[in-house]
């Protein structure tokens, strides 16, 4: 799942982006509003999580018009801005969801983990495919009842694959919402990645190559 964080502050930015990067997620980040524009032109993102106000302007305005555009994104405002009136307008122009600052860092991850699987269709958060058990929300992993250890990048991958069992998901798909700007993946990293995954989920395979498109999650026949 790849996500947008805009904020002006440096330092709370990087903080931002490093726990998201913590809990998973593809980060990109923007420093104002036009950078913002930029980027939500260019990629499409699970989630954005907007600092309220912005040298460049009230990003409430700019969800709004996002709203007005058509545009479903999921939204955060990340604010010090408390009072309930303030919180009322940040829903009311189109905010998701309204995290006020000083915040806990894991419930920052929690609600945009949240608000990213806003953005496919609705599935249970424990899978269950071939004695594979994939639970998004407690991000475990068991094989057979045995628990398995991934990275975070393996986990992000398997997640993506097991949310459609038996559909083919392209690479390119893959590359755009695990890998971010700051991480972009070489050709062959996906496949690599793949490779360590199969080793790691064990025999029969689950995971198999569509050739010229990527790849499929799917029980042994």
């Amino acid at each position: 799942m790849r996500v947008l964080v805009v904020e002006d502050d440096d330092d709370l930015r990087f903080a931002v982006a490093a726990a998201l990067r913590g809990g998973g997620l593809a980060v990109d980040e923007a420093g104002d509003l036009p950078a913002a524009d930029e980027a939500l032109y260019i990629t499409g993102y699970d989630c954005v999580v907007f600092d309220r106000m912005l040298p460049s302007g009230d990003s409430a305005e700019y969800v709004h018009r996002m709203r007005a555009d058509g545009s479903t994104v999921p939204v955060l405002f990340l604010t010090a801005r408390d009072s309930v009136a303030d919180r009322v307008e940040g829903f009311a122009t189109g905010g998701d969801d309204y995290l006020v600052k000083p915040f806990a860092v894991p419930e920052l991850v929690a609600r945009v983990r949240n608000l990213c699987r806003r953005t496919t269709v609705v599935r249970p958060s424990v899978v269950r495919c071939g004695g594979l058990e994939v639970d998004s929300a407690r991000r475990t992993v068991h094989r057979d009842g045995v628990l398995l250890t991934l990275t975070v990048k393996e986990f992000a991958v398997l997640e993506i694959l097991a949310a459609r069992p038996g559909e083919a998901v392209r690479r390119t798909e893959l590359t755009e919402r695990c890998w971010d700007e700051l991480t972009e993946p070489n050709s062959n990293v996906v496949e690599v990645l793949v490779s360590q995954l199969r080793r790691k989920l064990g025999d029969p395979p689950l995971i198999h190559t569509v050739r010229g498109i990527g790849y499929r999650l799917e029980p042994p026949a």
